[in-house]
């Protein structure tokens, strides 16, 4: 069936308000006549089943998300906090919202070009609902304004707050991946060019744990996707080892 993300403030008891757009993608892109159904999600774990009115902007709906089954998705919080590059942060946010990231904050190092307009953080959250809806998750993204990386650095902290290096013997991400349990981890992704010396120690003395992603050197999009990838394929891992007590 297919599914739509919703605004919390366009649902009033049993009834979804359809904005324009949604009427459009809904009877012209899917071609969905009155009586037909569709889900619904809030992109905050709620979903209904919703039932499309003839010639009006309305929908019926029914809440499903107690009829579902229990959440197989891992419990921990994982926030992404990349360098915004000169090109590819389109699909940077598309594919880690498929990979199952909860949180995404755009950051401006010294190595960043200029500041993004306010339509780029637009289209980024457009994306990621997109994607949401694309994957079948019931929550979206939280895609924060751009900051700069100090800016950031005094922002409260998360259990676990990782900074990927490259050319340094540190530990793998993979390895301390499969150190969960952790309720929040935060993963930072330099920029093109890597982070100077002086962000790396910034990092460091507001608790940062260095880590890499391997020997190759990747470019700051790549970073960006395979280090939420590590990151979820070692949390589930370390999940399903400690809840079958199997051993490597």
């Amino acid at each position: 069936m297919q599914r739509i993300v919703v605004d919390p403030a366009q649902i009033t008891a049993d009834q979804l308000t359809l904005t324009a757009e949604q009427q459009h993608y809904l009877q012209r892109v899917l071609r969905l006549k009155a009586g037909d159904r569709f889900l619904a999600l809030d992109g905050q774990g709620n979903l209904w089943a919703a039932v499309l009115h003839a010639d009006r902007p309305l929908a019926t709906l029914e809440n499903i998300s107690q009829d579902r089954p229990p959440k197989t998705s891992l419990q921990t919080r994982i926030t992404l906090t990349a360098c915004i590059p000169k090109q590819g942060f389109d699909e940077v946010v598309r594919q880690v919202t498929e990979l199952g990231v909860d949180e995404i904050v755009p950051i401006l190092s010294d190595r960043t070009l200029p500041r993004p307009s306010t339509n780029k953080l637009q289209r980024w959250r457009r994306i990621a609902t997109e994607a949401g809806e694309q994957c079948e998750r019931l929550t979206v993204p939280l895609i924060r304004e751009p900051l700069a990386w100090s800016s950031w650095l005094a922002q409260e902290s998360q259990d676990s707050r990782l900074i990927c290096v490259a050319r340094q013997s540190v530990p793998s991400l993979l390895s301390v991946s499969l150190s969960y349990p952790f309720t929040t981890v935060e993963i930072a992704i330099g920029p093109e060019g890597g982070w100077t010396a002086a962000e790396v120690t910034e990092a460091l003395n507001h608790g940062y744990q260095p880590v890499s992603l391997g020997r190759s050197i990747l470019r700051a999009v790549t970073a960006s996707v395979t280090a939420i990838g590590i990151l979820q394929a070692g949390i589930e891992f370390a999940t399903i080892k400690s809840s079958s007590d199997i051993s490597l």
